[in-house]
């Protein structure tokens, strides 16, 4: 009788073109430290894609794979079934609709195989019909879009999620975050800590820890009337607040906010609240198939012709240039 240890996980990553290579070895490189420092395969994976093919990261990178995803559905039934299945995506997730990886991934998940996505990994789950009334988390720049998209998922701008049996990160580092927190639950906090010494990192951030940048840090902004503001706009785009409202929530008179926003920001706090909200706007007609219409509603104005108007004074197109140029780009 063998007395070598048992493998505790085999993972399938799983890539998806144009997917991000930091947040993809950010994830995988915690499982090979792990097996080193433990002095046997704990943790075991390979790489597979639709065809089988190698992939293209979004840094133009091609990756081998070792499997395609028809050898994978072969593999179901059998002892090569995976534990564990992580897709990695990245940029132009939201054109990919290839319905027989979503049956895989429902048919995996129901034979009791956990199931992850990295960077914007949880737009591919979500289409896929695995994020419904589930907490799950992805990369702030797509998260507007998202929302939009899969209104049933319970998205949150945190740096990963785990929900039953189904992980979520935000890409980046925090892919090493969310799978340290893997390793800890399979093995302990001093395993953890070893690879965080060996990796020159201080710590396994919570998975609330905010993705951005701190708004002080972000804008450079020092006053905390000005932030405590900006966070107030930030949190009420569909329906914006009036000056007068946010005055009455921090204390000051309009023509404070207007002094403040003039000597922080160089700008009006109207001026700024429109900036922030076309902002979303590009993003949400970039990320979804939203009509420009709902885009305009979803990021509080009245009417699209005002919205057009706004958008084309600022970005120098109107929303439906932007969303042609953004087609022509992925064609091409």
């Amino acid at each position: 009788m063998s007395s070598k240890p048992a493998v505790r996980r085999s993972i399938v990553f799983f890539l998806i073109p144009d997917f991000t290579m930091m947040a993809f070895a950010t994830a995988l490189e915690p499982l090979r430290a792990a097996n080193r420092m433990l002095g046997f395969e704990a943790y075991q994976w390979r790489l597979a894609s639709v065809d089988g093919r190698p992939v293209r990261a979004s840094n133009g990178v091609e990756c081998a794979v070792d499997t395609s995803l028809d050898e994978e559905r072969r593999k179901m039934a059998g002892a090569e079934r995976p534990s564990m299945v992580i897709l990695c995506s990245g940029l132009k997730v939201e054109e990919f609709r290839n319905k027989t990886v979503f049956a895989w991934l429902r048919e995996e998940y129901n034979r009791g195989v956990a199931i992850g996505g990295l960077c914007t990994g949880a737009h591919v789950l979500a289409a896929a019909g695995l994020l419904a009334n589930r907490r799950c988390a992805i990369h702030w720049e797509n998260l507007p879009g998202f929302q939009e998209a899969f209104p049933k998922a319970n998205v949150f701008a945190d740096l990963f999620e785990v929900d039953a049996n189904i992980y979520t990160c935000a890409g980046g580092t925090a892919a090493l975050d969310m799978m340290l927190k893997l390793i800890g639950d399979d093995f302990d906090d001093n395993l953890v800590n070893k690879i965080c010494e060996q990796f020159l990192t201080d710590r396994v951030r919570s998975p609330t820890d905010r993705q951005r940048l701190p708004l002080r840090a972000r804008l450079g902004v020092q006053n905390s009337k000005v932030l405590t503001i900006i966070e107030l706009m930030e949190a009420n785009l569909a329906e914006p607040l009036s000056l007068i409202e946010i005055a009455d929530h921090v204390g000051l008179s309009r023509r404070q906010i207007e002094r403040l926003f003039r000597q922080e920001m160089g700008r009006s706090p109207a001026r700024y609240y429109l900036e922030i909200r076309l902002d979303r706007a590009r993003h949400l007609l970039l990320q979804s198939s939203l009509p420009v219409v709902e885009v305009a509603v979803a990021c509080g104005f009245v009417s699209a012709s005002h919205f057009s108007k706004c958008y084309r004074e600022l970005y120098a197109r109107s929303p439906q240039q932007e969303r042609a140029e953004r087609k022509q780009l992925i064609a091409a």
